[in-house]
């Protein structure tokens, strides 16, 4: 588990994160969303204790990673964003090296090695430079880094930036299988990516929280006890209206804008009320052909340029 709470940090005058708290729950991928500059690669950073807080806390497993770092790290594999390597390096020596540093030696080192190049699809290129390989190929030797010590706990930043089209589909295919062990919050600007990859998403401006839930749950605002529905019927728009606001479990109701010779209508029904019978048994007895009825939800992209415009 990952949890930020009221976490802030400030860079002079500049506040970079501003009382920021989530949870990321053990065994989900979840995807860190905001625009350039909101302070995703600052909250990465401090939930690695990489920066100190200027408040709140950070904990990786309910580790406090600001009074046991060493601990919280131990459990935690961590992409930075600019994935520094040392270029000299072949690959099997980058590894060797990286499980030199994590104190794993013996058969236990071999092991963790030779899982790690079979995760990350590394074994053509174990005796290459890591200055000869392609950046798709230089994000697989930092993922192969960072869970070389069996983490339970994957923190990556920006995994995607700068690949090519294959590139991205390798690397998120190797999230989706690492997300089948472990918790992963990863940090992209590709709605698309954490649509696709995601359990959850956490939307953050100006190092503020603006949005916090599944795709599903952010697209339809956030409210899990109400369907909203669009509705095309060819009648009277006015009594189409009033009789809509009368269907059993229908909140409210309004008209859209619309072709006027078949008016089209936005209405909300309770989540636990399938409306679709009582809609059709009111048009069927009006006499109202239904043209068009889908369930509404904003487009995910709208809604991250309204909640991060400033």
């Amino acid at each position: 588990m990952i949890e930020a709470i009221h976490l802030k940090k400030k860079f002079g005058e500049r506040v970079a994160v501003d009382d920021l708290s989530f949870k990321v729950e053990q065994g989900r991928i979840v995807g860190f969303l905001g625009p350039n500059g909101a302070g995703k690669t600052t909250t990465m950073r401090l939930l690695t204790s990489f920066f100190p807080a200027d408040g709140g806390n950070a904990k990786i497993l309910d580790i406090d990673v600001s009074e046991n770092p060493m601990e919280a790290r131990r459990h935690l594999g961590y992409l930075p964003e600019n994935n520094p390597l040392y270029e000299d390096l072949e690959v099997a020596e980058s590894l060797e090296l990286a499980a030199h540093l994590r104190g794993i030696s013996g058969e236990k080192k071999r092991e963790r090695i030779a899982y790690a190049v079979k995760a990350c699809g590394l074994r053509a290129a174990l005796g290459r430079k890591i200055g000869e390989l392609s950046k798709g190929f230089r994000q697989r030797v930092g993922l192969a880094q960072a869970i070389l010590h069996d983490p339970e706990v994957l923190i990556l930043d920006e995994p995607t930036s700068g690949l090519d089209p294959n590139q991205v589909h390798e690397v998120r295919d190797l999230i989706r299988e690492l997300g089948r062990e472990k918790t992963v919050l990863f940090s992209t600007h590709i709605l698309s990516e954490a649509k696709v990859l995601c359990d959850r998403l956490v939307i953050i401006n100006n190092g503020r929280l603006v949005a916090e839930g599944s795709s599903e749950e952010i697209s339809s605002g956030g409210k899990k006890s109400q369907t909203r529905f669009f509705v095309s019927l060819k009648g009277p728009a006015d009594e189409i209206l009033s009789s809509l606001r009368k269907l059993p479990g229908v909140s409210s109701a309004e008209e859209a804008i619309h072709d006027p010779k078949e008016p089209g209508f936005y209405f909300d029904a309770s989540a636990k009320t399938d409306v679709r019978e009582d809609l059709f048994n009111l048009a069927a007895e009006k006499r109202w052909p239904i043209l068009e009825l889908r369930k509404d939800r904003q487009d995910l992209e709208e809604i991250f340029r309204n909640l991060t415009q400033n």
